[in-house]
């Protein structure tokens, strides 16, 4: 671990960003023109005095998983992000593990989507980030660890995930996230992430079970959903998605489909964060059922 250049990346990283780059007010008093160390901590969710003792060079290694977390919230490019994990003594993330953090260019995007709440998705239904708006709408989703991180894992073994899901809307969408899964099956076939994964919700869901039987396949398109938010009440919601050219990671935007909506979520931006259902809301996916 090279303590003094890492300490210099980080802190000369912080500086170049500024804050409207990742979603936060640039006012007339700030006085330095990147973010602050309390805003890279709020960013990153660790400590502002782990953040201090980086910047110091006075750190432990930070996990792989910090790491992760400080190259999201810094904005780092891909090759910014492997010099990090060089500089911290790790191996950069191979090209699977890359898969689970979400890409530098899609994360300016969620930046630049400001009041539109929007996602980033691996191909098996991990959020790797969302914005501001996002986190309002259905909650924080990046904090799940486990087989929980994986959409179709909680809507089909915790019923605390469809809490916010209209009951006429469960079937559809469970076939929606079936059929998605059957396609990544088929482009990675014998990868045992994805194997893995379906062989676990086979065991511990017969619902998947038998949807998964039907073989049916299809991939995400533009589609339009229905959510009940426990603050504001019902929203219809038209879901486009961005896929990369490898088909690893989606970005997801949601927008209101009418006016009651767009008022709806105007009022929720007002009213700021509250606690979710165990299972937070389901992100919708932007795709049709064809």
């Amino acid at each position: 671990m090279e303590r003094e250049q890492l300490a210099d990346f980080l802190r000369r990283r912080r500086e170049a960003i500024r804050p409207g780059e990742v979603g936060l007010a640039d006012g007339p008093r700030r006085r330095i023109a990147g973010l602050r160390r309390e805003e890279v901590a709020m960013l990153a969710g660790v400590s502002v005095d782990y953040v201090v003792r980086l910047e110091q060079g006075r750190s432990s290694r930070p996990s792989p998983q910090l790491l992760g977390a400080l190259a999201r919230a810094l904005r780092l490019s891909d090759d910014e992000r492997d010099h990090l994990f060089h500089l911290s003594g790790h191996r950069p993330p191979p090209s699977d593990a890359v898969a689970g953090l979400a890409r530098a260019g899609l994360v300016h995007m969620l930046d630049l989507l400001g009041d539109t709440p929007a996602l980033v998705l691996s191909d098996l239904g991990e959020v790797l980030a969302q914005n501001r708006a996002a986190v309002l709408l259905t909650g924080d989703h990046t904090r799940f660890t486990g087989d929980r991180r994986y959409v179709a894992y909680r809507w089909f073994t915790e019923p605390a995930a469809r809490a916010v899901s209209l009951s006429d809307e469960h079937d559809h969408y469970s076939r929606q996230l079936v059929a998605d899964l059957r396609a990544v099956a088929g482009r990675r076939a014998g990868d045992p992430a994805v194997t893995g994964l379906v062989d676990r919700l086979r065991a511990a869901s017969a619902e998947f079970r038998g949807l998964w039987a039907e073989h049916e396949v299809a991939v995400r398109r533009a589609d339009r959903k229905k959510l009940l938010h426990p603050r504001v009440g019902p929203l219809l919601l038209n879901c486009e998605t961005l896929v990369t050219p490898d088909q690893r990671q989606q970005l997801l935007v949601l927008s209101p489909a009418d006016a009651e909506t767009r008022e709806r979520l105007d009022l929720l931006r007002v009213l700021g964060i509250e606690e979710f259902p165990a299972g937070d809301a389901p992100v919708p996916e932007g795709r049709d059922s064809a």
